[in-house]
C-alpha cells in the first residue's frame, strides 16, 4: 500500500520498490514506474497501484473422474505481474487519494481468476481418467496440465500475468471410496503380517527343533563318550589285572626257579656231604679193619666211658678182665716196639 500524506492542497505519495504506480492526468497516463515518490494535486490526478511481488494462492478443486467417482486436488500456485499497464486495463487497481488503499478488491479478483484457470485444467484431466489411474499418477499429471495450461494461456498473457510455479499437495478420493480402496491394501498388509507372524513362529519352532536335536546329539555324544570311557576303564582294569597276573606268574616262576636252584644246591651239598661222610666212614672202617680187636675194644671202652656220666656198679670178673688186660699189655708192647 502506498503512503500518501496531505500538505494543504497538495499531497505526496511514496511507494515501495515492489509497488508499481500508474499516474493519470486528464485521462492520460503520465507516469508509470515502481517505487515512485512525487507530489500531486488530488483534483487533477488519478492513481493506480499494482503489486509486482510473487503472489501465492492455494486452491482445493473437487471433480469427478471418468468412472464417476469424486476426487479432490489440493495445491497452490505462484504468479506475478509482468506488465502492470495491461493488467490495469483489465482490472481496477485505483487507490484512494487520501489513504492510499485500493478502492476495490483487484487482488482477490485476480486470485479467483487464477484458481478458475487451474480448476479448468485439473477437471479436464480428472474427467478423462479413471480414479485408480488418477490416484497412481494424478499428482504429476495434474500439475503438468495446470502449469502447461497457465503458461500457454493467451488470456493471462494479455493481462500481463506470468505463472511462477505450481505445487500439488494431494489428490484424494471421497472418504467412502478411500476406505474401499484401502480395504484390499489393508487386507493384503494384514495377510502379510499374518504370514510374517506364521513364518516367525515356524522359524521359532524350527529353531527350537534344531536346538532340541542339538541337545539330543550332545546327549548321544556324551553317552558315547561315557561308554568309551567305561570301555577304556574296563580295558585298563583288565590290562592291570593281566599285568599283575603276569608279574605274579613271573615272580612265582622266579621263586620256583630260586627254590629249584636252592634245592638243587642243597641236594648237591647233601650229596657231596654224604659222599664225604661215606668216604670218611669208609676210610675209618678201613682203619678199623686193620686194627686189632684189642685196640678196637679199648677204643670202644674209652668212647663208652666218655659218654657215661655216672657208674653205679662195676663188676670185673677175672675171666673177662684177664684176657682184656693181656691184650692191652700186648698191644702196648707192640706199639713201643714199633716206635723204637
Amino acid at each position: 500500500m502506498a503512503d500518501i500524506r496531505s500538505f494543504g492542497v497538495l499531497r505526496h505519495l511514496r511507494a515501495e520498490p515492489s509497488q508499481h504506480i500508474l499516474r493519470y492526468r486528464g485521462g492520460r497516463l503520465v507516469d508509470s514506474r515502481a517505487g515512485s515518490a512525487f507530489w500531486f494535486h488530488p483534483l487533477s490526478s488519478a492513481l493506480a497501484e499494482i503489486p509486482l511481488d510473487n503472489r501465492e494462492q492455494s486452491f482445493l478443486i473437487h471433480g469427478r473422474t471418468l468412472d464417476f467417482q469424486e476426487a479432490s486436488v489440493q495445491g497452490a500456485l505462484t504468479y506475478r505481474v509482468v506488465d502492470p499497464e495491461r493488467l490495469a486495463k483489465r482490472l481496477d487497481f485505483s487507490i484512494d487519494l487520501w489513504k492510499g488503499r485500493h478502492m476495490g478488491q483487484p487482488m482477490e479478483q485476480l486470485a479467483d481468476l487464477m484458481i478458475k484457470f487451474a480448476h479448468t485444467f485439473a477437471l479436464e484431466y480428472l474427467n478423462e481418467t479413471p480414479l485408480r489411474q488418477a490416484l497412481q499418477e494424478g499428482l504429476a499429471e495434474v500439475r503438468e496440465r495446470i502449469e502447461k495450461g497457465l503458461r500457454n494461456s493467451e488470456e493471462l498473457e494479455a493481462m500481463g500475468i506470468e505463472l511462477v510455479t505450481v505445487r500439488l499437495a494431494m489428490l484424494s478420493p471421497s472418504a467412502e471410496m478411500e476406505k474401499a480402496l484401502q480395504a484390499p491394501t489393508r487386507e493384503a498388509i494384514q495377510q502379510q503380517a499374518d504370514q510374517a507372524a506364521f513364518e516367525r513362529r515356524a522359524l521359532a519352532v524350527e529353531k527350537e527343533r534344531a536346538i532340541a536335536e542339538n541337545e539330543l546329539q550332545n546327549q548321544i555324544e556324551l553317552a558315547r563318550r561315557e561308554q568309551d570311557l567305561i570301555e577304556q576303564h574296563g580295558h585298563n582294569e583288565r590290562r592291570r589285572v593281566t599285568d599283575e597276573a603276569e608279574a605274579l606268574q613271573i615272580e612265582n616262576q622266579a621263586a620256583a626257579e630260586r627254590l629249584r636252584v636252592q634245592s638243587k644246591a642243597e641236594a648237591d651239598g647233601q650229596r657231596l656231604t654224604g659222599a664225604a661222610r661215606n668216604q670218611t666212614e669208609r676210610e675209618r672202617m678201613a682203619i678199623y679193619q686193620e686194627m686189632k680187636p684189642e685196640v678196637l675194644l679199648g677204643m670202644a671202652a674209652r668212647q663208652l666211658a666218655g659218654k657215661l656220666e655216672r657208674i653205679d656198679h662195676l663188676s670185673l670178673a677175672p675171666d673177662s678182665f684177664t684176657p682184656l688186660l693181656t691184650s692191652l699189655m700186648t698191644a702196648g708192647r707192640d706199639k713201643l716196639e714199633s716206635e723204637s
